[in-house]
């Protein structure tokens, strides 16, 4: 999976909007202002969010991803190689998590998710 393919996997997710807060070297995927996917300018995977630290680790001793560097132990680093529906899964996570977490005038001011 390519960096593009990832972006076009999230702009499908309602009321997500792309953030550049370093000029150029991340793509950082958001939700009502709160990230919910990160691509670095290593471009070497995805960072998204999972619903523990205990989830995170799960995934990581599957060999699924890594720590995600920078980021809570909640988070993890999926790799472009890796397993595409996987990867489609835990970006529809992560975005599902953050978006919950919003306030519900938030949440209902954003289309729903089919």
């Amino acid at each position: 999976m390519s960096r593009d393919t990832i972006n076009a996997i999230c702009t499908n997710f309602p009321g997500a909007e792309l953030s550049d807060p370093s000029s150029g070297e991340h793509d950082a995927w958001k939700v009502g202002g709160k990230m919910f996917a990160c691509i670095g300018h290593a471009n070497t995977g995805v960072s998204v969010k999972t619903d523990s630290v205990e989830t995170a680790q799960m995934l990581i001793d599957l060999g699924i991803g890594i720590k995600a560097p920078y980021f809570h132990r909640s988070w993890i680093h999926l790799p472009l190689d890796g397993d595409t529906e996987e990867l489609r899964h835990r970006l529809a996570v992560s975005y599902d998590i953050v978006r919950s977490g919003l306030t519900k005038k938030l949440q209902n001011s954003l289309p729903p998710r089919s």
